[in-house]
């Protein structure tokens, strides 16, 4: 995004330095650490949270609701209601959260009051209607809609398998860290394209609002991904898998271990406190 950063200079606009070229991800960080400070490593959290925290409850409330439905009313195995519950799940969760989303990615393209990003939305609205707080939905749905299901799938496997190999009847949270591990990174690898051509819609976005460009922009998911093909090759469409698992792996691990150590205590709590009948 170096070409984007630029600062005001008087009535101009003049291209901000940056402190050389990344050689990989843990250059980036230190980098990130030298010339911005450690904080930095966490910055656009807040719009982050604001969008994160909603799509998970919507998420998981509709994941676990779903699965119980497959399982249980429609007789489907564990594995693949899994699957079906996990596509059905993100897809609901991406539609709903798509304007937060869209939200975030403009805080942190460039820092503005709420009160300026409300009236930009507005503004977005009354030109291109309310499907215009729907832009990047397609690509998002491409991405986590199989991520989900592929996560889900592989995740119910891999932890069912452990619970045996060690004689579990309730996974414990090393079990799920490892087992969510594992599934995260077999997703984020498939599912990566989909990544990398979201990325590339929402810098072009970012050109057009900067410069007023008016060069024309990707018309589809498709296309982008010609277009990369054509100009990097097939690699270029796994750019960033690095950084996009160092990212994806420990994040769905903390995530499911936490989620089924929550519903673990839960649930034990909720028998302690049903009355006892003799």
């Amino acid at each position: 995004m170096d070409h984007l950063c630029v600062c005001d200079n008087g009535n101009s606009k003049v291209w901000y330095k940056a402190p050389g070229r990344l050689k990989g991800t843990t250059d980036a960080f230190v980098q990130i650490v030298r010339n911005e400070g450690l904080k930095s490593l966490w910055g656009g959290l807040p719009p982050t949270l604001v969008m994160a925290v909603p799509a998970t409850a919507i998420y998981f409330t509709c994941y676990d609701q779903l699965r119980d439905i497959f399982t249980k009313t429609f007789c489907i195995d564990a594995s693949s209601a899994a699957l079906i519950a996990g596509a059905v799940a993100r897809f609901g969760s991406v539609t709903v959260i798509s304007p937060l989303e869209l939200i975030r990615t403009k805080m942190q393209f460039r820092p503005q009051t709420y009160k300026a990003l409300l009236q930009y939305i507005h503004g977005d609205i009354a030109k291109d209607g309310w499907r215009s707080l729907w832009k990047g939905w397609g690509p998002t749905v491409l991405r986590d809609v199989p991520f989900s299901a592929i996560y889900w799938y592989n995740y119910e496997h891999g932890k069912n398998w452990l619970c045996q190999t060690y004689n579990r009847v309730e996974p414990s949270v090393t079990i799920s860290f490892a087992a969510g591990a594992a599934s995260g990174a077999v997703a984020a690898v498939i599912t990566l394209p989909f990544d990398v051509v979201k990325t590339r819609r929402q810098v072009e976005v970012g050109e057009y609002e900067v410069f007023s460009s008016s060069s024309k922009r990707s018309a589809s998911t498709w296309r982008a991904m010609n277009t990369i093909i054509a100009e990097r090759g097939l690699a270029g469409l796994f750019a960033g898998l690095s950084p996009r698992l160092i990212k994806v792996v420990p994040a769905c691990a903390i995530m499911i271990s936490t989620y089924e150590f929550g519903k673990s205590f839960f649930r034990e709590l909720n028998r302690e406190e049903e009355p006892k009948t003799f």
